[in-house]
């Protein structure tokens, strides 16, 4: 090992300096120009001009090959950008989109890009196309290069555009005020600044500051604003109270045929200080959200769903700096839901008459921000109700009230160092109280990522803690360590980590499985000049070994090989080849881990790509078929397809087809008598179908529509054991056939009407229909795709209709008012 450092020293002290950056003096103006996408305010005639923008792709270092020209002016009360983007007329496009919505659409767009605190890893994103459509996006250290997506843009602020199309190409016109933005209190101070254009004809991207694909980092590449004076952070406090309402017509078999929805609450934002923001939200209804993308999963590893609610998805970049926040664990369903469900099945007298599904949320808070040292600091704390589920006895008629889950206080402590250039050293705890003598537990976390002056070479690492208080507490710790090269044409790491068998931060975070020793190496060639067939290609080879940290014996090994070519028409293809020798499957089969389950040897190709998303007719696809060596009968593919029309700047459809399959695929399938394990071997089927389209009536007025179906047919061939070699054994003929087949069907549709009536404020119109959960299809009478999906219509279904008001107040504007 002290071999292995040794090498590395030589590299690290390889230091080299950084080109200078752009500079751009700052200008404070007394009179406020007018946001009108007219550029005739005098104001405008004392900014210096940025210009000269450099291509970022596709030929890196190549000055733009359309002129742009921008200028930005500040105040006491916020920043001014106006940009006048020089082109033919007939080449700007300008379709229509929702806010966030530009990415992959038939749309130009300018954006400017701020560093407030001139750290190099944080920052604000604001964008605006030529429909003035707007994006804005919160930065950290994680943005890279060379993409459309610069930063989080589950972020929304409170900012004023205005945009015009003239006989030379296109002007946009922004406002953002202070209260949209964190800042420190200087007299004087500089703030990292870079403005990007991108013209859709072309897929070229250009930035003021040269933007360099193969230099790691995006922040770190910003030019600089400099002089700012004499500015004062606002009062930032802010209110967002709502009231929703609306009916829910349940599938029939439910307990409850019709339901009638109200709620009320608020979103509260308070500025502490000039770096600090308190969030606040009161009373949450999280209905209008988009339907999970259920699975029927045959694995023993937890599924992850993405999270929906904008209060856990806006500004908690910093939270989850170290992977230890699932927010869905926060108000997920109750730990006792299923327990209630399951003894009413198996009990003809019990009914039930309440077990709600989710666990209400009372309220929670985020208090974040950045000290002049360059402290992020952040808090989150959230608190849940006691759930309770109310069963019946018919026979006796007696009512029992049971706790399905105690009241939960879920908090997270951040502190994070930002060091030079893009280096940094992160703490962080997360712990969980629960009431009732419910089980409490506790994740303590150091993270640090160092680089050197040139940004070339990177050392991270983790160590973290957990504690579990229960009947019986229990701690377990993770830890890795990773060394690479991240910028060049040539780039590489090693890395290794262990997860002890008892560590466990799933109360407040997510982990498929603990118990894990892997150790992984990387390289890849990275080419971003373009040939003469290619405007940017990747080459790279990855290889994992994995043991278990208890006991230590082999799990799998894992080799993977592949190459990405990005051709001059804009389409791209991905081809990776990989192989895995026999896997010995312990988590399969759990803890103890006393046994295994032998997975063949097999090898896989897999071809992705897509076409020129300009067009209006896009596809994807990605097709993937294995081999497996020693039993040629053995089969898996998967084959995913995905179609985009563009009808006009409005109207927009999207299709996608995903269809997965294995014969003799292994699951657990239970326990014997003795507590041996069985293992069942199926032919399964997997495929989702996804419809989803947008009409836009105007910048911040849509209808959305998305409908899912999926299909999961899982039938049981044959049951068997394992013996100690992990190899299958015959059951007993004498012993029952567990009985587990499936055939799952899932549909959803959620369709949304926004219409954001004024800055901060909107009107939503919601409708959900689903399928109902007791409504099921015969696997045996149909065993295809078409035929389950047409049953799925005939079934019983639910439906949602809702409507919610959302209203922005701004301190500052009603003490003006005043």
């Amino acid at each position: 090992m002290l071999r292995f450092l040794l090498l590395w020293v030589p590299l690290l002290l390889g230091f080299v300096s950084f080109s200078q950056p752009k500079t751009l003096q700052s200008v404070k103006t007394v009179q406020m120009p007018r946001i009108d996408g007219v550029l005739d305010d005098v104001a405008w005639r004392q900014a210096p001009i940025a210009t000269d923008f450099i291509q970022n792709f596709p030929i890196y270092g190549q000055p733009a090959s359309v002129k742009t020209e921008v200028r930005i002016l500040y105040d006491n009360s916020a920043i001014y950008i106006s940009a006048h983007l020089f082109d033919d007329p007939s080449f700007v496009r300008k379709q229509l989109t929702a806010r966030d919505g530009e990415q992959q659409q038939d749309a130009d767009f300018f954006s400017v890009f701020l560093d407030t605190y001139n750290d190099q890893q944080n920052g604000f994103q604001f964008l605006v196309t030529p429909a003035n459509v707007q994006t804005d996006a919160k930065l950290n250290v994680a943005a890279g290069a060379g993409v459309r997506e610069y930063g989080d843009k589950t972020w929304d602020a409170v900012w004023q555009s205005a945009t015009a199309l003239t006989g030379d190409g296109w002007i946009v016109e922004m406002k953002i005020p202070y209260i949209s933005l964190r800042f420190a209190k200087k007299e004087v101070q500089s703030w990292g600044l870079q403005f990007l254009r991108f013209t859709r004809s072309n897929n070229e991207t250009s930035f003021w500051n040269p933007v360099d694909p193969n230099l790691s980092g995006f922040v770190n590449q910003f030019g600089k604003y400099v002089d700012l004076r004499d500015i004062r952070p606002p009062l930032r406090l802010s209110f967002s109270p709502y009231v929703s309402g609306g009916v829910r017509f349940n599938p029939e078999g439910s307990r409850l045929p019709t339901e009638w929805l109200r709620s009320g609450g608020m979103d509260v934002k308070y500025g502490i200080n000039e770096s600090f923001t308190l969030d606040a939200t009161l009373i949450p209804d999280f209905g209008q959200v988009i339907s999970d993308n259920l699975v029927n999963n045959l694995t023993p590893y937890e599924v992850r769903f993405q999270e929906n609610r904008q209060f856990f998805t806006e500004g908690t970049e910093l939270f989850n700096k170290a992977g230890l926040f699932y927010s869905r664990r926060v108000g997920a369903i109750p730990s006792g839901y299923s327990v209630i469900e399951d003894e009413a099945k198996n009990d003809p007298e019990l009914q039930i008459i309440k077990n709600p599904a989710t666990t209400q949320l009372y309220n929670a808070i985020k208090f974040s921000g950045r000290t002049r040292k360059k402290l992020g600091i952040g808090i989150f704390n959230a608190v849940t109700a006691p759930m309770h589920a109310l069963v019946r006895n018919k026979v006796t008629g007696e009512e029992t009230r049971y706790e399905t889950e105690p009241m939960a206080n879920y908090n997270i402590i951040v502190l994070d160092q930002a060091l030079k250039g893009r280096s940094s050293i992160t703490f962080t705890n997360t712990n969980v109280i629960r009431g009732n003598n419910g089980q409490d537990a506790n994740v303590t976390a150091l993270d640090f990522s160092l680089y050197d002056n040139s940004n070339t070479y990177n050392v991270k690492g983790t160590g973290r803690y957990s504690k579990v208080f229960a009947k019986k507490s229990f701690d377990g710790f993770n830890t890795s360590l990773r060394l690479g090269k991240v910028s060049g044409l040539v780039q590489y790491y090693a890395q290794g980590s262990i997860k002890s068998d008892k560590y466990n931060p799933r109360d407040l975070g997510f982990l498929q499985t603990p118990n894990e020793v892997i150790y992984t190496t990387g390289i890849s060639y990275n080419e971003f000049k373009p040939t003469k067939n290619f405007l940017s290609y990747k080459y790279y080879f990855n290889a994992s070994y994995q043991r278990l940290y208890k006991p230590n014996v082999f799990n799998n090994i894992h080799l993977s090989a592949g190459s990405f070519w990005y051709f001059k028409n804009f389409w791209d293809a991905t081809l990776t080849l990989g192989y895995l020798p026999d896997q010995h499957d312990y988590f399969l089969l759990g803890a103890p881990f006393s046994h295994f389950a032998r997975r063949p040897a097999y090898g896989y190709a897999s071809l992705q790509g897509s076409s020129d998303s300009r067009k209006r007719l896009f596809f994807s696809y990605e097709y993937l078929l294995a081999d497996f060596f020693n039993t040629p009968d053995k089969k898996y593919h998967v084959i995913d397809m995905g179609l985009r029309y563009r009808f006009s700047n409005q109207f927009t459809l999207e299709f996608s087809n995903r269809h997965e399959s294995e014969t003799d695929y292994i699951v657990y399938a239970g326990k014997e008598m003795s507590g041996e394990p069985i293992i069942g071997f199926v032919d399964f089927k997997d495929v989702t179908s996804v419809l989803s389209g947008i009409y836009n009536f105007s910048p911040r007025t849509n209808l959305t529509l998305r409908t899912r179906h999926y299909w999961s047919n899982v039938p049981y061939k044959r049951f068997a054991n394992v013996d100690a070699k992990g190899n299958e054994v015959a059951r007993d003929p004498s012993l029952p056939a567990p009985d587990v087949d499936a055939n799952i069907n899932i549909f959803n549709m959620d369709a949304f009407f926004t219409w954001d009536f004024r800055l901060g404020s909107r009107l939503i119109l919601g409708w959900k229909n689903w399928l109902g959960d007791e409504n099921s299809v015969n696997g045996t009478s149909y065993k295809y795709y078409l035929g389950n999906f047409g049953k799925t219509f005939a079934a019983s279904h639910g439906n949602e209709f809702t409507l919610r008001l959302v209203y922005f107040i701004d301190y500052n504007q009603l003490k003006r008012r005043r």
